[in-house]
């Protein structure tokens, strides 16, 4: 019987656990973090969380080879998916219209078919009203979101670069659905103690 020596039961370990990372971020679940306020109050600069990869689709690792569809967002569904402009970017906000819906936007508040969408997550920084001919912030559209793509704002209204300004996110492109906060930094902190956002750790993301 040949005993094999520790050096080579280290490194068969470590590659078969680099191996299941990868297998698992690959197809599970994936780390984020938060590098803007577009999200704020809901997810702050220094928020690290885990997104479902298995949300709305199974991709073959690391390409976009679909294997199955799994499902689609809803609307209020906080998402991460890659930027229609820069596929290299990830972004994150939150699903404010699906294919078939109308979505306008007067003086602030978003209508979707017609009816006002209360918004228990959106926040406001700023009171000033913008017209629509200097700016798609406050008075957009209507506009009719394509089938197999989503409408999709930050919960920080008046500072998210969103679907206002640059249009829609198509399902291919989404990355999965946003899970809970694993970790949590703050960078300008009152004293080092509360430099780590503890309360925040394990808060689920909705």
């Amino acid at each position: 019987m040949v005993q094999k020596s520790k050096t080579r039961e280290y490194v068969e370990s470590l590659l078969i656990a680099a191996v299941i990372a990868l297998l698992v971020r690959g197809f599970v679940v994936q780390a984020f973090r938060i590098p803007s306020g577009s999200m704020e109050p809901t997810l702050l600069v220094g928020d690290h969380l885990l997104v479902n990869r298995l949300s709305y689709e199974m991709k073959l690792p690391f390409t976009d080879i679909v294997l199955f569809d799994l499902g689609s967002p809803e609307r209020g569904d906080v998402v991460v998916f890659r930027y229609p402009q820069d596929r290299s970017k990830d972004f994150i906000k939150r699903v404010i219209g699906i294919g078939g819906d109308t979505v306008e936007i007067r003086s602030k508040a978003v209508f979707v078919n017609g009816r006002r969408i209360e918004g228990a997550h959106a926040f406001f920084e700023d009171k000033a009203i913008i017209p629509a001919s200097l700016s798609a912030r406050d008075n957009f559209g209507p506009v009719t979101v394509p089938k197999g793509c989503y409408f999709v704002m930050g919960d920080n209204r008046d500072r998210s670069y969103d679907s206002r300004f640059w249009g829609f996110v198509k399902k291919d492109d989404l990355v999965g659905r946003a899970l809970v906060l694993y970790f949590s930094l703050d960078s300008q902190p009152d004293d080092f103690l509360h430099y780590i956002r503890w309360d925040r750790i394990g808060e689920i993301i909705r």
